[in-house]
């Protein structure tokens, strides 16, 4: 349930015991945009009360997180990040910012940048637009966000006809929220990084560049003993003059095994490793 503050201040008490029983899950509270004393009482009242409620809640709107999730563990995440809506007015969230942001605002906490966009352009073709907006970078440095950004509540952020019949999709919708270990595998504040996490016995790798075309090797010894079938959604050839084109191939690798990317510019690399 989506819900401007103020209205969440005002009706919360009588809200929130109703979603509980409509079997509502979580709140999406907006627009706050201050960290003024009565914004922060706003905070940890919601928090305490959709705890109460079995609410979890992403603070949209919202300034970094300070660790209230760790007194009240159903706040999942906080936006407090120029993130990519800004391209329905702006040419602001671009591979540049992207390359910097996890070095920088995600040592805080978990970011709601709601990635996922499917209308990829080049930075030359970014025309700012409301509807239907375009973003900028390749599909695949799209992909690999939901890897290198840490958010428990991740979302699509295009509209649904933009998925449909898209076989890049597929990685989204079998990529978790949730991990169980992270490692960094390579990264360069600004240029470009690249995050291994696992959930269970299966390993997922998202890696980006900011505008500089960039070949990686990476080492693959985060991996479990044994083999792994490596599925890889890459920069197709011609990603750099068609940002759409995403390169879709599996691989036998293991612990061993030095694995090469090749980026476009603004591209990226979104992997996932299952036992063989």
């Amino acid at each position: 349930m989506w819900l401007h503050w103020t209205s969440a201040d005002k009706q919360m008490d009588q809200a929130f015991p109703l979603y509980q029983k409509w079997g509502v899950v979580g709140v999406k509270i907006d627009f706050m945009d201050s960290n003024a004393q009565v914004r922060v009482n706003f905070y940890h009242r919601a928090a305490k009360l959709a705890a109460q409620h079995h609410l979890m809640i992403d603070f949209h709107g919202a300034y970094p997180p300070t660790g209230l999730r760790r007194t009240y563990p159903n706040v999942l995440t906080h936006e407090g990040i120029l993130g990519l809506e800004y391209n329905k007015w702006s040419a602001l969230p671009d591979p540049d910012h992207d390359a910097m942001i996890p070095f920088t605002r995600m040592l805080a906490g978990p970011m709601d940048y709601t990635p996922g966009g499917f209308d990829n352009s080049t930075k030359a073709d970014f025309v700012i637009q409301s509807a239907d907006p375009k973003v900028m970078g390749t599909r695949a440095h799209q992909l690999a966000l939901f890897v290198v950004l840490e958010s428990p509540l991740q979302m699509v952020s295009d509209r649904p006809g933009a998925y449909a019949k898209e076989p890049a999709f597929e990685f989204i919708k079998m990529v978790p929220t949730n991990w169980d270990e992270t490692r960094v595998v390579s990264g360069d504040v600004g240029q470009h990084v690249a995050i291994a996490r696992r959930l269970g016995k299966d390993w997922y790798l998202g890696a980006i560049t900011n505008w500089t075309p960039r070949q990686l090797e990476l080492p693959l010894t985060f991996l479990g003993a044994g083999q792994f079938t490596a599925e890889i959604y890459a920069d197709a050839p011609d990603a750099a003059s068609a940002p759409k084109h995403v390169t879709i191939q599996k691989q036998r690798v293991g612990r061993d095994t030095k694995l090469k990317l090749d980026m476009a510019p603004g591209g990226g690399c979104a992997i996932r490793f299952r036992p063989a």
